[in-house]
Protein backbone atom coordinates (compact mmCIF):
# COMPACT_ATOMS: atom_id res chain seq x y z
CA UNK A 1 0.00 0.00 0.00
CA UNK A 2 1.36 3.53 -0.70
CA UNK A 3 2.48 5.39 2.36
CA UNK A 4 2.04 1.85 3.97
CA UNK A 5 4.20 3.04 7.10
CA UNK A 6 2.05 5.48 8.47
CA UNK A 7 -1.18 5.22 9.59
CA UNK A 8 -3.03 7.96 7.29
CA UNK A 9 -5.51 10.54 9.53
CA UNK A 10 -8.54 10.49 8.13
CA UNK A 11 -11.23 13.15 7.79
CA UNK A 12 -14.95 12.19 8.35
CA UNK A 13 -15.97 9.17 9.97
CA UNK A 14 -18.01 7.25 6.77
CA UNK A 15 -17.78 4.18 4.79
CA UNK A 16 -14.85 5.09 2.84
CA UNK A 17 -12.76 5.73 5.83
CA UNK A 18 -13.83 3.35 8.30
CA UNK A 19 -13.10 0.45 5.48
CA UNK A 20 -9.50 1.78 5.04
CA UNK A 21 -9.07 1.84 8.54
CA UNK A 22 -10.26 -1.59 8.68
CA UNK A 23 -7.68 -2.35 6.34
CA UNK A 24 -4.77 -1.13 8.40
CA UNK A 25 -6.17 -3.04 11.50
CA UNK A 26 -7.82 -0.41 13.67
CA UNK A 27 -6.06 2.28 15.61
CA UNK A 28 -6.27 4.90 13.50
CA UNK A 29 -7.44 8.84 14.10
CA UNK A 30 -10.18 10.24 12.54
CA UNK A 31 -11.55 13.61 12.48
CA UNK A 32 -15.55 14.58 12.19
CA UNK A 33 -18.20 17.02 12.09
CA UNK A 34 -20.67 14.82 14.07
CA UNK A 35 -18.53 14.22 17.10
CA UNK A 36 -18.72 16.39 20.22
CA UNK A 37 -16.19 14.80 22.45
CA UNK A 38 -13.48 11.89 21.49
CA UNK A 39 -13.57 8.82 21.61
CA UNK A 40 -12.26 5.20 20.80
CA UNK A 41 -14.33 2.87 18.82
CA UNK A 42 -14.67 -1.37 19.48
CA UNK A 43 -11.48 -1.92 16.65
CA UNK A 44 -9.29 0.71 18.86
CA UNK A 45 -10.09 3.86 16.29
CA UNK A 46 -9.45 7.65 18.06
CA UNK A 47 -12.46 9.79 16.74
CA UNK A 48 -12.03 13.70 17.06
CA UNK A 49 -14.25 16.46 16.83
CA UNK A 50 -13.12 18.18 13.58
CA UNK A 51 -11.74 20.87 15.23
CA UNK A 52 -9.18 19.28 17.44
CA UNK A 53 -7.09 18.33 14.02
CA UNK A 54 -3.24 19.77 13.94
CA UNK A 55 -2.04 19.77 10.82
CA UNK A 56 1.66 20.23 12.29
CA UNK A 57 1.52 16.56 13.68
CA UNK A 58 -0.43 14.72 10.96
CA UNK A 59 2.27 13.23 8.05
CA UNK A 60 -0.51 12.37 5.91
CA UNK A 61 -4.14 12.77 5.74
CA UNK A 62 -7.15 10.53 3.40
CA UNK A 63 -10.86 12.61 3.43
CA UNK A 64 -13.83 10.76 2.76
CA UNK A 65 -14.90 12.54 -0.67
CA UNK A 66 -17.72 14.31 0.91
CA UNK A 67 -16.18 17.18 2.42
CA UNK A 68 -16.34 20.19 0.47
CA UNK A 69 -13.30 22.08 -1.10
CA UNK A 70 -13.93 24.74 1.65
CA UNK A 71 -14.13 22.28 4.70
CA UNK A 72 -11.48 23.43 7.23
CA UNK A 73 -10.00 20.02 7.42
CA UNK A 74 -9.50 20.03 3.63
CA UNK A 75 -8.33 23.68 3.60
CA UNK A 76 -6.10 23.18 6.53
CA UNK A 77 -4.25 19.84 5.80
CA UNK A 78 -0.54 19.69 4.51
CA UNK A 79 -0.43 16.33 2.77
CA UNK A 80 -4.23 15.12 1.65
CA UNK A 81 -4.79 12.18 -0.54
CA UNK A 82 -8.09 11.12 -1.70
CA UNK A 83 -9.10 7.25 -1.37
CA UNK A 84 -7.79 6.93 -4.92
CA UNK A 85 -4.80 8.39 -4.73
CA UNK A 86 -4.26 6.56 -1.58
CA UNK A 87 -4.73 3.17 -3.29
CA UNK A 88 -2.67 4.75 -6.73
CA UNK A 89 0.57 1.85 -6.18
CA UNK A 90 -1.64 -1.33 -5.77
CA UNK A 91 -4.76 -0.22 -8.12
CA UNK A 92 -4.64 -2.62 -10.87
CA UNK A 93 -6.11 -2.18 -14.32
CA UNK A 94 -8.73 0.71 -13.71
CA UNK A 95 -11.10 1.82 -15.74
CA UNK A 96 -13.26 4.74 -14.18
CA UNK A 97 -16.27 5.77 -15.09
CA UNK A 98 -18.25 8.98 -14.42
CA UNK A 99 -20.91 11.11 -15.37
CA UNK A 100 -24.12 12.92 -14.01
CA UNK A 101 -27.10 10.50 -15.06
CA UNK A 102 -26.30 6.51 -15.26
CA UNK A 103 -22.46 6.08 -13.98
CA UNK A 104 -24.08 3.07 -11.98
CA UNK A 105 -25.69 1.70 -14.63
CA UNK A 106 -22.43 1.56 -16.86
CA UNK A 107 -20.53 0.76 -14.39
CA UNK A 108 -22.53 -2.18 -13.20
CA UNK A 109 -23.25 -3.41 -17.10
CA UNK A 110 -19.45 -3.21 -17.79
CA UNK A 111 -18.65 -5.41 -14.71
CA UNK A 112 -21.54 -7.45 -16.05
CA UNK A 113 -19.02 -7.77 -19.36
CA UNK A 114 -16.00 -8.30 -17.64
CA UNK A 115 -17.22 -10.81 -14.60
CA UNK A 116 -15.73 -13.47 -16.51
CA UNK A 117 -11.82 -11.88 -16.52
CA UNK A 118 -12.36 -10.99 -13.11
CA UNK A 119 -13.01 -7.70 -13.14
CA UNK A 120 -14.66 -5.85 -9.46
CA UNK A 121 -16.58 -2.55 -9.26
CA UNK A 122 -16.33 -0.49 -6.52
CA UNK A 123 -16.31 3.34 -5.81
CA UNK A 124 -19.10 5.31 -5.43
CA UNK A 125 -21.23 2.47 -6.50
CA UNK A 126 -21.04 1.18 -2.50
CA UNK A 127 -17.91 -0.82 -2.10
CA UNK A 128 -14.71 1.27 -0.90
CA UNK A 129 -11.51 0.81 -2.82
CA UNK A 130 -10.00 -0.88 0.45
CA UNK A 131 -12.84 -3.63 0.64
CA UNK A 132 -11.49 -4.44 -3.36
CA UNK A 133 -9.16 -7.37 -3.86
CA UNK A 134 -5.87 -5.62 -4.98
CA UNK A 135 -5.30 -9.22 -6.49
CA UNK A 136 -8.28 -8.47 -9.62
CA UNK A 137 -6.70 -8.30 -12.57
CA UNK A 138 -9.14 -5.19 -13.27
CA UNK A 139 -11.17 -2.76 -10.94
CA UNK A 140 -14.39 -0.96 -12.35
CA UNK A 141 -14.80 1.86 -10.39
CA UNK A 142 -17.57 4.45 -10.60
CA UNK A 143 -16.04 8.12 -9.87
CA UNK A 144 -17.86 10.86 -7.96
CA UNK A 145 -17.42 14.23 -8.89
CA UNK A 146 -16.19 14.86 -5.09
CA UNK A 147 -13.90 11.72 -5.40
CA UNK A 148 -12.13 13.12 -8.43
CA UNK A 149 -12.02 16.56 -7.12
CA UNK A 150 -9.49 16.01 -4.36
CA UNK A 151 -7.49 12.75 -6.55
CA UNK A 152 -4.27 14.78 -7.39
CA UNK A 153 -1.69 11.79 -8.52
CA UNK A 154 -4.06 8.26 -9.08
CA UNK A 155 -5.09 8.49 -12.90
CA UNK A 156 -7.80 5.64 -14.80
CA UNK A 157 -6.07 3.40 -17.76
CA UNK A 158 -9.44 4.23 -19.82
CA UNK A 159 -11.51 6.97 -18.16
CA UNK A 160 -15.33 6.55 -19.20
CA UNK A 161 -16.96 10.27 -18.82
CA UNK A 162 -20.76 10.25 -19.55
CA UNK A 163 -22.79 13.61 -20.36
CA UNK A 164 -22.64 15.77 -17.78
CA UNK A 165 -25.28 18.66 -17.04
CA UNK A 166 -24.49 21.01 -14.11
CA UNK A 167 -25.16 19.15 -10.68
CA UNK A 168 -23.70 19.76 -7.00
CA UNK A 169 -23.34 23.32 -7.35
CA UNK A 170 -23.63 24.10 -3.79
CA UNK A 171 -20.67 21.44 -3.65
CA UNK A 172 -18.78 22.71 -6.65
CA UNK A 173 -20.10 26.73 -6.49
CA UNK A 174 -20.13 26.97 -10.15
CA UNK A 175 -20.62 24.68 -13.77
CA UNK A 176 -17.28 25.23 -14.89
CA UNK A 177 -15.45 24.22 -11.84
CA UNK A 178 -18.12 20.73 -12.08
CA UNK A 179 -16.67 20.64 -15.38
CA UNK A 180 -13.13 20.67 -14.40
CA UNK A 181 -13.28 18.04 -11.85
CA UNK A 182 -15.52 15.77 -14.09
CA UNK A 183 -12.00 16.31 -16.57
CA UNK A 184 -9.41 15.85 -13.72
CA UNK A 185 -8.57 12.22 -14.52
CA UNK A 186 -7.21 13.29 -18.06
CA UNK A 187 -4.35 15.69 -16.26
CA UNK A 188 -2.57 12.86 -15.07
CA UNK A 189 -3.32 9.99 -17.65
CA UNK A 190 -0.49 8.82 -19.92
CA UNK A 191 -0.07 8.33 -23.61
CA UNK A 192 -2.24 5.94 -24.97
CA UNK A 193 -4.60 6.00 -22.31
CA UNK A 194 -7.95 6.01 -23.47
CA UNK A 195 -10.38 8.46 -22.38
CA UNK A 196 -13.67 8.89 -24.11
CA UNK A 197 -15.76 11.96 -22.98
CA UNK A 198 -18.85 14.28 -24.18
CA UNK A 199 -18.15 16.08 -26.86
CA UNK A 200 -17.79 20.21 -26.35
CA UNK A 201 -16.33 20.02 -23.17
CA UNK A 202 -13.17 22.52 -22.32
CA UNK A 203 -10.38 19.89 -22.49
CA UNK A 204 -7.21 20.73 -20.43
CA UNK A 205 -4.17 19.50 -21.67
CA UNK A 206 -3.82 15.89 -21.75
CA UNK A 207 -1.38 12.99 -22.43
CA UNK A 208 -4.12 10.74 -22.74
CA UNK A 209 -5.92 9.12 -26.11
CA UNK A 210 -9.55 11.16 -26.04
CA UNK A 211 -12.21 10.31 -28.40
CA UNK A 212 -15.29 12.84 -27.90
CA UNK A 213 -18.59 11.63 -28.78
CA UNK A 214 -21.82 13.41 -29.06
CA UNK A 215 -24.13 10.47 -30.24
CA UNK A 216 -24.94 6.81 -30.09
CA UNK A 217 -24.45 6.69 -33.78
CA UNK A 218 -20.67 7.87 -33.61
CA UNK A 219 -20.11 5.45 -30.67
CA UNK A 220 -21.38 2.83 -33.17
CA UNK A 221 -19.55 4.09 -36.04
CA UNK A 222 -16.27 4.54 -33.99
CA UNK A 223 -16.49 1.11 -32.11
CA UNK A 224 -17.71 -0.61 -34.96
CA UNK A 225 -20.69 -1.90 -32.97
CA UNK A 226 -24.52 -2.85 -34.07
CA UNK A 227 -27.21 -0.95 -32.23
CA UNK A 228 -29.82 -3.01 -33.87
CA UNK A 229 -28.35 -6.15 -31.55
CA UNK A 230 -29.23 -4.41 -28.35
CA UNK A 231 -32.57 -3.79 -26.81
CA UNK A 232 -31.97 -1.16 -24.74
CA UNK A 233 -33.65 2.31 -25.23
CA UNK A 234 -32.35 6.19 -24.46
CA UNK A 235 -30.35 6.80 -21.85
CA UNK A 236 -29.67 2.74 -20.82
CA UNK A 237 -28.58 2.33 -24.87
CA UNK A 238 -26.28 4.42 -24.47
CA UNK A 239 -24.37 3.04 -21.22
CA UNK A 240 -24.82 0.29 -23.12
CA UNK A 241 -22.82 1.38 -26.05
CA UNK A 242 -19.99 2.79 -23.96
CA UNK A 243 -19.66 -0.53 -22.22
CA UNK A 244 -19.05 -2.35 -25.18
CA UNK A 245 -16.75 0.34 -25.99
CA UNK A 246 -14.41 -0.57 -23.66
CA UNK A 247 -14.85 -4.60 -23.67
CA UNK A 248 -13.86 -3.71 -27.93
CA UNK A 249 -10.58 -1.91 -27.23
CA UNK A 250 -9.52 -4.46 -24.77
CA UNK A 251 -10.32 -7.35 -26.00
CA UNK A 252 -11.82 -6.50 -29.54
CA UNK A 253 -15.10 -8.24 -28.54
CA UNK A 254 -18.43 -7.05 -27.93
CA UNK A 255 -21.28 -9.42 -26.80
CA UNK A 256 -24.42 -8.40 -27.37
CA UNK A 257 -26.17 -11.76 -25.78
CA UNK A 258 -24.41 -10.80 -22.54
CA UNK A 259 -25.37 -7.23 -22.34
CA UNK A 260 -28.65 -8.08 -23.42
CA UNK A 261 -29.17 -10.25 -19.95
CA UNK A 262 -28.15 -7.27 -17.91
CA UNK A 263 -30.68 -6.39 -16.04
CA UNK A 264 -31.44 -2.79 -15.14
CA UNK A 265 -32.22 -2.12 -11.18
CA UNK A 266 -35.63 -1.41 -10.17
CA UNK A 267 -37.10 2.18 -10.94
CA UNK A 268 -35.43 2.91 -14.00
CA UNK A 269 -37.52 2.34 -16.40
CA UNK A 270 -39.31 -0.81 -15.28
CA UNK A 271 -41.72 -1.53 -17.62
CA UNK A 272 -44.50 -3.52 -16.64
CA UNK A 273 -48.27 -4.24 -18.65
CA UNK A 274 -51.66 -3.84 -16.55
CA UNK A 275 -54.62 -6.14 -16.76
CA UNK A 276 -55.75 -4.38 -19.92
CA UNK A 277 -52.12 -5.53 -21.31
CA UNK A 278 -51.23 -1.32 -21.27
CA UNK A 279 -47.87 -0.49 -20.46
CA UNK A 280 -46.77 1.92 -17.69
CA UNK A 281 -42.99 2.66 -17.07
CA UNK A 282 -41.69 3.12 -13.21
CA UNK A 283 -38.90 5.72 -13.34
CA UNK A 284 -39.15 6.80 -9.85
CA UNK A 285 -34.69 7.05 -9.81
CA UNK A 286 -35.22 9.95 -12.31
CA UNK A 287 -34.87 12.06 -9.49
CA UNK A 288 -33.32 14.91 -11.73
CA UNK A 289 -34.14 16.76 -14.78
CA UNK A 290 -31.48 14.91 -17.26
CA UNK A 291 -32.94 11.52 -16.44
CA UNK A 292 -36.70 12.37 -16.93
CA UNK A 293 -35.88 14.32 -20.23
CA UNK A 294 -33.50 10.90 -21.60
CA UNK A 295 -36.93 8.65 -20.09
CA UNK A 296 -39.25 10.96 -22.10
CA UNK A 297 -37.16 10.73 -25.22
CA UNK A 298 -36.88 7.00 -25.13
CA UNK A 299 -41.28 6.79 -25.54
CA UNK A 300 -41.26 9.43 -28.27
CA UNK A 301 -42.95 7.23 -30.40
CA UNK A 302 -46.27 7.08 -28.23
CA UNK A 303 -48.09 9.43 -26.64
CA UNK A 304 -47.08 9.55 -23.12
CA UNK A 305 -49.19 10.57 -20.27
CA UNK A 306 -46.13 12.21 -17.87
CA UNK A 307 -46.53 12.00 -14.29
CA UNK A 308 -44.26 14.56 -13.05
CA UNK A 309 -42.88 16.57 -9.67
CA UNK A 310 -42.01 16.53 -6.29
CA UNK A 311 -38.73 19.02 -4.22
CA UNK A 312 -36.88 19.53 -7.48
CA UNK A 313 -34.62 21.72 -5.22
CA UNK A 314 -35.10 24.78 -7.27
CA UNK A 315 -33.47 23.45 -10.78
CA UNK A 316 -34.24 25.42 -13.61
CA UNK A 317 -36.68 22.88 -15.17
CA UNK A 318 -37.03 24.71 -18.74
CA UNK A 319 -34.94 22.54 -20.59
CA UNK A 320 -37.16 19.31 -19.59
CA UNK A 321 -40.23 21.76 -21.08
CA UNK A 322 -37.83 22.28 -23.99
CA UNK A 323 -37.67 18.29 -25.01
CA UNK A 324 -41.14 17.70 -24.36
CA UNK A 325 -42.77 20.61 -26.40
CA UNK A 326 -42.90 18.35 -29.92
CA UNK A 327 -44.51 15.48 -28.41
CA UNK A 328 -47.60 14.24 -28.22
CA UNK A 329 -47.78 14.09 -24.35
CA UNK A 330 -49.87 14.57 -21.50
CA UNK A 331 -48.73 15.87 -18.12
CA UNK A 332 -49.82 15.01 -14.69
CA UNK A 333 -48.77 16.89 -11.47
CA UNK A 334 -47.76 15.83 -8.51
CA UNK A 335 -46.14 17.06 -5.13
CA UNK A 336 -44.50 20.20 -3.72
CA UNK A 337 -43.69 21.83 -7.77
CA UNK A 338 -47.24 21.07 -8.84
CA UNK A 339 -47.41 25.09 -9.58
CA UNK A 340 -44.43 25.81 -11.18
CA UNK A 341 -44.86 22.46 -13.87
CA UNK A 342 -48.32 24.05 -14.36
CA UNK A 343 -47.14 27.69 -15.14
CA UNK A 344 -44.37 26.44 -17.09
CA UNK A 345 -46.71 24.26 -19.14
CA UNK A 346 -49.17 26.68 -19.83
CA UNK A 347 -45.97 29.05 -21.16
CA UNK A 348 -44.70 25.60 -23.37
CA UNK A 349 -48.19 25.06 -24.67
CA UNK A 350 -48.35 21.91 -22.65
CA UNK A 351 -51.38 19.82 -22.01
CA UNK A 352 -51.35 19.54 -17.86
CA UNK A 353 -53.59 17.84 -15.68
CA UNK A 354 -53.01 19.32 -12.25
CA UNK A 355 -53.24 15.45 -9.86
CA UNK A 356 -51.64 16.80 -6.41
CA UNK A 357 -51.13 12.67 -5.54
CA UNK A 358 -50.17 9.73 -7.40
CA UNK A 359 -53.44 8.14 -6.26
CA UNK A 360 -54.95 10.90 -8.59
CA UNK A 361 -53.15 10.90 -11.64
CA UNK A 362 -52.98 6.98 -12.04
CA UNK A 363 -57.43 7.52 -11.73
CA UNK A 364 -56.72 9.75 -14.44
CA UNK A 365 -54.52 8.14 -16.41
CA UNK A 366 -56.47 4.79 -16.41
CA UNK A 367 -59.54 6.61 -18.47
CA UNK A 368 -57.69 7.40 -21.14
CA UNK A 369 -54.98 5.53 -21.57
CA UNK A 370 -54.71 2.97 -24.38
CA UNK A 371 -52.32 0.08 -26.24
CA UNK A 372 -50.90 2.70 -28.04
CA UNK A 373 -50.06 5.01 -25.45
CA UNK A 374 -47.63 5.00 -22.57
CA UNK A 375 -48.09 6.06 -18.49
CA UNK A 376 -44.41 6.75 -17.58
CA UNK A 377 -43.70 8.00 -14.20
CA UNK A 378 -40.36 9.95 -14.09
CA UNK A 379 -40.71 12.67 -11.68
CA UNK A 380 -37.26 14.99 -12.28
CA UNK A 381 -37.24 15.51 -8.38
CA UNK A 382 -36.82 14.09 -4.84
CA UNK A 383 -39.60 11.86 -3.34
CA UNK A 384 -39.35 13.42 0.15
CA UNK A 385 -42.13 15.76 0.56
CA UNK A 386 -45.01 12.80 -0.24
CA UNK A 387 -42.88 9.53 -0.13
CA UNK A 388 -40.16 8.17 2.24
CA UNK A 389 -38.03 7.73 -0.64
CA UNK A 390 -37.87 7.23 -4.79
CA UNK A 391 -38.04 3.48 -3.63
CA UNK A 392 -40.99 4.16 -1.77
CA UNK A 393 -42.77 6.51 -4.69
CA UNK A 394 -41.76 3.88 -7.30
CA UNK A 395 -43.35 0.69 -5.03
CA UNK A 396 -46.42 2.78 -4.71
CA UNK A 397 -47.17 3.38 -8.46
CA UNK A 398 -46.49 -0.48 -8.97
CA UNK A 399 -48.82 -1.85 -6.55
CA UNK A 400 -51.71 0.86 -7.63
CA UNK A 401 -51.16 0.03 -10.76
CA UNK A 402 -51.48 -3.91 -10.71
CA UNK A 403 -54.29 -2.99 -8.49
CA UNK A 404 -56.21 -1.38 -11.92
CA UNK A 405 -59.21 -3.97 -12.84
CA UNK A 406 -59.45 -5.19 -15.76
Amino acid sequence: MSNKQIKPTLFGYGLTTKAIAKKLGGGCTFFDDNVKEAYTDETGNHILPSHLFDPEVSELEVTTPSLKPNHPLIKSAKNLLSEYDYFDKEMPFSIWISGTNGKTTTTQMLTHLLEKRGALSGGNIGTPLADLDTDAPIWVLESSSFALHHTRTASPDIYLLLPITPDHLDWHETPEQYEADKLRPLLTMKEGELALVPKGLNLPTTHAYVVEYDSNEFVAEYFKLDISQLRFKAAFLQDALLALAVTKVLFDEADYALMNTFTLDAHRQEELHDAKGRLWVNDSKATNLDATIQAVKGYADKHIHLILGGDDKGVDLTPLFESMKPLNLTLYTIGANSDKLLTLAKAYHINAIESQTIQNAIKQINEVHNQESVALLSPAAASFDQFKSYKHRGETFMKLVKNLKK
